[in-house]
């Protein structure tokens, strides 16, 4: 059978539940981030790979862990130079992936939150489709084009994450663009909808977050 590429799911230790179990396919490769790890285990899923400096999980947790991966990478709390989830996602990236999904990167911790935000450029430079999932949120980072389709997620916002976002253009929204620039700082594309069943977003420079959400 020919060798295709696979996703990867990164399961790190912020908000998780059911909900984050329902994303996983067959053949996708489980990756635990800290305590994202012990959230699969414990749910009855041995993670491929498990990374991080677990200082979140009890010392015979991480032993569970630790002896349930495939892949085992343990690193020093303090001294390190990248967060948990950057370190999962490096690892991800260097696997050639199909996809990754990054869930649980979002939560309490807003500091944590935007810098797991900021790391879909990480993936966007290296070419590997990458998104973050909540229960709510469903998060992108383009720099040509997308097409969306409004799944459970009925709210599509627009916010720049460059300085500035020129060519913008929407097809199928309710309100739509046609080369417009959307400046860091404004929110005029905040909370739009679809009018057609797929919608289409084309931008001719700068780094787009596309975020479709619901209440």
């Amino acid at each position: 059978m020919k060798d295709e590429k696979r996703r990867i799911l990164l399961f790190a230790g912020g908000q998780l539940g059911d909900w984050a179990l329902q994303e996983i396919k067959v053949n996708d490769v489980l990756v635990g981030v800290d305590a994202g790890a012990l959230f699969l285990l414990r749910n009855g899923y041995k993670p491929h790979a498990s990374l991080g400096d677990f200082d979140s999980v009890e010392r015979a947790d991480v032993e569970w862990i630790k002896n349930s991966s495939h892949v085992f990478n343990e690193c020093d709390p303090i001294a390190k130079d990248l967060s948990d989830t950057e370190m999962a996602l490096q690892w991800a990236l260097l696997q050639n992936p199909r996809e990754i999904i990054m869930l649980g990167v979002t939560g309490t911790r807003f500091d944590h939150t935007l810098a797991n935000v900021h790391l879909l450029k990480r993936a966007l430079e290296a070419g590997v489709a990458c998104r973050i999932l909540d229960e709510t949120n469903d998060i992108q980072l383009i720099e040509r084009t997308a097409a969306i389709a409004p799944g459970k997620y009925p709210y599509i916002s627009l916010l720049p994450l460059s300085l500035s976002v020129r060519g913008v253009t929407l097809t199928g929204f309710m309100y739509p663009l046609e080369n417009a620039t959307l400046t860091l700082g404004h929110s005029l594309a905040i909370s739009n909808k679809l009018t057609d069943s797929v919608g289409s977003v084309e931008i001719k420079s700068g780094l787009l977050l596309v975020i479709q959400s619901r209440d």
